[in-house]
């Protein structure tokens, strides 16, 4: 990363949004949303139970406080409703991954689009890297516009199963810093 910038204290705000560092304030919301309609085309499955959202926050904001991962989470500006989760992870590696998911109630608003955009935006600002990847189902239509949108172009396909035993048809994109 470029200068001391503390990941715990990164706010990111664009048009309608603002992405603030995962809290444990955030755990009954996340374990709400993050439903099997949500999960299914990502390798992470639904929890069952609460616990298994506070140990998923817990890891990442270890890995906040180190600076491995940038893990958000998305409200609405005006309203501070949650809407979803989005992060820039692997931040040490040569080309970061982006990654996003946004609660049910909140699709088809381009919610995930102005996320990303913007999570972009801080990652050109803030990390040395010429790009960044966006791993995505090719099923998820809307998830893959995402990239697509951003120049994206696939560099990488391949199949992974899910820890439910689900089958994942993943394409990998890499998006690359625009002048």
């Amino acid at each position: 990363m470029k200068g001391n910038v503390s990941l715990l204290d990164v706010k990111i705000e664009s048009e309608r949004l603002i992405q603030v560092p995962i809290t444990m304030a955030y755990a009954e919301s996340i374990f709400r949303e993050f439903t099997d309609e949500i999960t299914r085309f990502m390798y992470p499955p639904t929890p069952v139970v609460l616990e298994e959202t506070v140990t998923f926050i817990k890891s990442a904001m270890v890995s906040l406080n180190d600076g491995t991962n940038l893990q958000m989470v998305v409200q609405d500006k005006t309203t501070g409703e949650f809407l979803g989760c989005s992060g820039v992870h692997e931040l040490g590696q040569a080309m970061p991954e982006l990654g996003i998911w946004i609660k049910k109630g909140a699709h088809g608003r381009g919610i995930g689009m102005e996320a990303v955009s913007a999570l972009m935006t801080w990652a050109w600002t803030n990390l040395a890297c010429e790009n960044l990847t966006y791993p995505v189902d090719r099923r998820n239509t809307a998830s893959r516009r995402i990239p697509e949108l951003h120049g994206g172009v696939v560099m990488k396909e391949w199949k992974e199963i899910k820890q439910n035993g689900f089958e994942l048809d993943l394409v990998g994109y890499q998006i690359g810093r625009h002048p």
